[in-house]
């Protein structure tokens, strides 16, 4: 089964989907090791592994080649933030083509200007595209996909622009006519009020996903009364891998020995696991026993 089908089937049989947020392979195989039941491959996660800032600076094919690993790496499908689309409806028409040849699920692209801010900067610009531009991008992405599974999010940021609920609700059904599998609304008030609001008021068929980054009290089952049917964890991941490297390394500086370091760290047999590296010693022994049998190695 493609894993384009699995997250369909997924969305299909169960009340929510819960989606670990991921920057890199390895974080991606934990997000999948512990249960989640797909991976977000973050543009802020990812910017950030490149020490820059989430502000469409890294192009499409940086961050093609860090979801495309995680995808050879996991089993369970990939969720990949394409930010603004890289461009118009010729650029993402070409992300489509090229996130799903790499065993991607599913794409987001969100209605802002480019080069796009992060939305929960106290300072950040926050521009959205005409309505029609943003349709224009979704019919494209929408003829460009060859698997009928492979999911296009559309991300409306109109609460984050502070548009009003008005616009945020127009947008959204122009979306879902325009093509779009599913809708992400986005805010960035501290508490879930606004976007209750917004999956109140919604009468599509398309089902909703949210990132409660700034609101993050909300629990599940308020979520599924809401009839919200995907949460993302889109950064927990990072900040906590952030924390966990600054403590030890701060202590490590001043250290004059390893074991004198109180922070936590994993053991080196769990990274051995996590990279499969008795599968390496496993394989060399079956080749060795084949070039035997071959008389390319005498017993």
């Amino acid at each position: 089964m493609l894993k384009s089908e699995l997250l369909r089937k997924k969305l299909e049989s169960k009340p929510i989907l819960k989606i670990g947020g991921a920057f890199d392979s390895m974080s991606a195989k934990l997000v999948e090791t512990f249960g989640f039941d797909a991976i977000w491959a973050g543009s802020f996660a990812i910017s950030a592994t490149h020490a820059l800032p989430d502000a469409s600076i890294l192009t499409m094919t940086e961050f093609l080649n860090v979801a495309a690993n995680m995808a050879q790496s996991c089993q369970i499908p990939i969720i990949a933030d394409c930010d603004t689309g890289f461009g118009g409806p010729r650029n993402v028409s070409h992300l489509v083509t090229k996130y799903e040849n790499a065993g991607v699920a599913s794409i987001c692209i969100e209605d802002k200007t480019f080069p796009k801010d992060n939305s929960l900067t106290e300072s950040g610009r926050q521009e959205l595209l005409p309505e029609k531009d943003f349709v224009a991008k979704l019919i494209a992405a929408r003829d460009a996909k060859r698997d009928q599974n492979f999911m296009i999010i559309a991300r409306t940021e109109a609460l984050i622009a502070e548009l009003g609920m008005k616009e945020a609700i127009k947008r959204a059904k122009a979306y879902e006519k325009a093509g779009a599998d599913a809708i992400l609304i986005h805010s960035k008030k501290n508490t879930s009020d606004e976007i209750f609001e917004f999956a109140d008021s919604w009468v599509g068929n398309l089902p909703l996903i949210v990132v409660p980054t700034s609101y993050p009290s909300v629990t599940i089952d308020e979520l599924i009364s809401h009839k919200i049917k995907m949460v993302i964890y889109a950064n927990q991941s990072l900040r906590a891998a952030h924390l966990a490297m600054s403590k030890l390394l701060k202590e490590l500086v001043k250290s004059d020995s390893i074991s004198k370091i109180n922070a936590e760290m994993s053991k080196m047999e769990d990274i051995f696991r996590l990279q499969k590296m008795y599968d390496v010693e496993k394989q060399e022994r079956i080749i060795e026993k084949g070039l035997k049998k071959l008389g390319y190695i005498n017993e």
